[in-house]
């Protein structure tokens, strides 16, 4: 088993996302704020770049899933081992706890199509499945977000990424793509404090520098657990409008339950 270890750091203290703030989560029964997901998921993505290379960037695949809570400052242990042809990989925090879990391999799936609609205009409408259903086919306003490789390392930096493959390729880590699965669910709709509990990410293609992103997003499942509120979205990547470089299945509580 290889073992890659990462001092956490939460770089969302600021975010309107109040998961992340001390406060916030304490009352919420948490520690601390939380480490977003997404960044959880970037030290995820090191064992399977350590191994495929630039390969896995333009047709891997990782399926992630957070199951307890990262802080910020915590030594975690990110645990690889091979499984099939794929890699099974775990999270682990100081106190031995199981923090997230993923598989990956090569062979991106899901060429799923998503169309394009213009993202809403302020205010936007709170959170609820009501709202979910209104938007026409469950199709959310798209984004777009420009990659500049020489604005690339402060995000590396935050994620603790230490491979070259970033900066001597000049692409897009994975994890930086993955942030805007969360955009589109908090640019579309007001929400309170939000939990971001797994993603199933398949990689086309790498983004290269200079290139620009869109983001279409589909909402795909409202449910209720435990007294929780989930949404699930597809979420497409695309440059020049027509060449797809990454899909995702985002799945989050859009709605925490009350702390009794």
């Amino acid at each position: 088993m290889d073992r890659y270890e990462v001092e956490a750091f939460n770089t969302a203290t600021a975010s309107t996302n109040k998961i992340h703030d001390d406060a916030v989560a304490k009352g919420l029964g948490f520690r601390g704020g939380l480490v977003p997901g997404v960044d959880v998921f970037a030290y995820l993505t090191h064992p399977p770049a350590a191994r495929w290379g630039r390969a896995w960037l333009d047709g891997g695949w990782i399926n992630a899933r957070f199951a307890s809570p990262v802080y910020d400052g915590d030594t975690v242990t990110v645990q690889s081992e091979p499984d099939g042809d794929g890699l099974s990989m775990r999270v682990v925090d100081s106190d031995g706890n199981e923090c997230a879990t993923a598989t990956a391999g090569l062979g991106a799936g899901n060429t799923m199509v998503v169309p394009e609609r213009p993202e809403p205009e302020p205010p936007l409408p709170k959170a609820s499945p009501e709202t979910f259903a209104a938007f026409p086919d469950g199709v959310l306003g798209s984004l777009e977000y420009g990659f500049h490789a020489d604005r690339h390392g402060e995000y590396l930096a935050d994620v603790r990424e230490t491979l070259p493959l970033y900066r001597d390729d000049g692409v897009a880590h994975p994890g930086w793509l993955l942030r805007m699965a969360n955009y589109a669910l908090s640019r579309n709709v007001q929400l309170g404090p939000w939990i971001h509990v797994g993603s199933d990410v398949n990689l086309h293609r790498a983004v290269e520098d200079g290139e620009y992103v869109q983001v279409r997003s589909r909402v795909t499942a409202v449910t209720e657990r435990k007294g929780h509120r989930f949404v699930e979205l597809d979420v497409a990547y695309l440059v020049d409008a027509d060449t797809l470089v990454a899909t995702v299945h985002h799945t989050a509580i859009y709605e925490p339950r009350a702390r009794r």
